[in-house]
């Protein structure tokens, strides 16, 4: 065997890499497209709570992008309390294999691809599903993914108004500072779920609740209006679903894979199913199925994250970072 060296991207090295929002939104719609033609393989992905104790838990992706011939495996943690340590909620890695022999191929530090990736998917679901004159968007939640959809969706849409809300005023607050120093325009911090979310354009609902509480409520959905939330434990009302013309997923597969997620309950009810599940994202992407039709027509968007979304910007990167010398080689056999 001829010696194999694996490539290793530490958060310092992505950093430097300071991949744009076109390298970011590229990687992304490329892998969904791909997998909106079945030349991917994804698993749903599992979870694991090593501590019922601890408020946390570890998500588990898996899948493979044959055209890359890349296969990966990302192992992320989800723990809710980490901003009282000064730690992430999100830390993880991603290990990528040569999908044609099983050769490990790299290790990346997955807390902020996690991050861009959501992000990316979120505003290509706006891309794809909301109104081309949509000018305002209503975000609940301030970590994690939250900075990279507003970002994304803002470089996508010519919005005339950014609300914000999340449970802590502080975070809130500090979520709004960065956004209007990094977009360079006016965010509006809300006290409440109403005030950011009702009569918005697009509706992003990324909350970090630790129990499933009803706090967005269906009236305050316009028609017209690109619905998505994605929270691990569910915001929404029940009837949400009887305002919804048209139901997205980014993988129905991932539908019933484990018991979080915010629309759980829909599914477990039966009100939302495959009988009418409109597309996934990718076949949009691809040009298999439209995605918006019409100007009055309300879209429920919901994604639970992507194996090949991590693997498609962890192997953009390490191809950043080769033509700009950044990361390092490690010895595997």
């Amino acid at each position: 065997m001829g010696r194999i060296t694996i490539d290793y991207l530490s958060g310092p090295d992505i950093e430097a890499l300071a991949l744009t929002d076109d390298e970011i939104l590229g990687a992304i719609e490329a892998s969904l497209a791909a997998q909106g033609r079945r030349e991917t393989v994804i698993e749903p992905r599992v979870h694991l709570k090593p501590d019922p104790a601890v408020d946390g838990h570890f998500n588990v992706l898996r899948g493979a992008i044959r055209s890359r011939h890349l296969a990966g495996v990302k192992v992320v943690g989800d723990f809710h309390g980490n901003y009282a340590h000064g730690l992430p909620s999100e830390m993880g890695l991603i290990c990528l294999f040569d999908a044609t022999n099983g050769t490990p191929r790299a290790v990346v530090d997955a807390t902020a691809i996690t991050a861009m990736r959501t992000g990316a998917v979120t505003a290509l679901g706006a891309k794809y599903l909301a109104r081309r004159d949509a000018r305002m968007l209503g975000h609940i939640g301030a970590r994690g993914s939250a900075y990279w959809n507003v970002r994304l969706i803002a470089h996508l849409f010519d919005l005339a108004e950014i609300r914000v809300h999340s449970r802590r005023p502080e975070s809130r607050a500090a979520f709004a500072a960065e956004l209007r120093c990094d977009l360079g325009r006016e965010v509006i911090v809300t006290d409440d779920w109403r005030s950011c979310l009702e009569g918005a354009d697009i509706m992003v609902e990324a909350s970090r609740l630790t129990r499933p509480e009803p706090l967005f409520k269906t009236a305050w959905v316009k028609r017209g209006a690109l619905v998505m939330p994605y929270g691990t434990m569910s915001a929404v009302e029940i009837n949400l679903t009887d305002v919804i013309d048209t139901f997205v997923m980014d993988d129905w597969g991932q539908a019933r894979a484990g018991p979080l997620g915010s629309l759980r309950a829909h599914l477990d009810s039966g009100r939302l199913s495959e009988t009418n599940l409109h597309a996934e994202l990718g076949q949009i992407v691809a040009g298999l199925k439209p995605g918006r039709t019409r100007d009055d027509e309300t879209i429920l968007f919901w994604h639970r994250g992507l194996s090949l979304s991590d693997i498609a910007l962890a192997d953009a990167m390490l191809a950043k970072a080769r033509h700009m010398g950044i990361g390092h080689t490690l010895p595997y056999g």
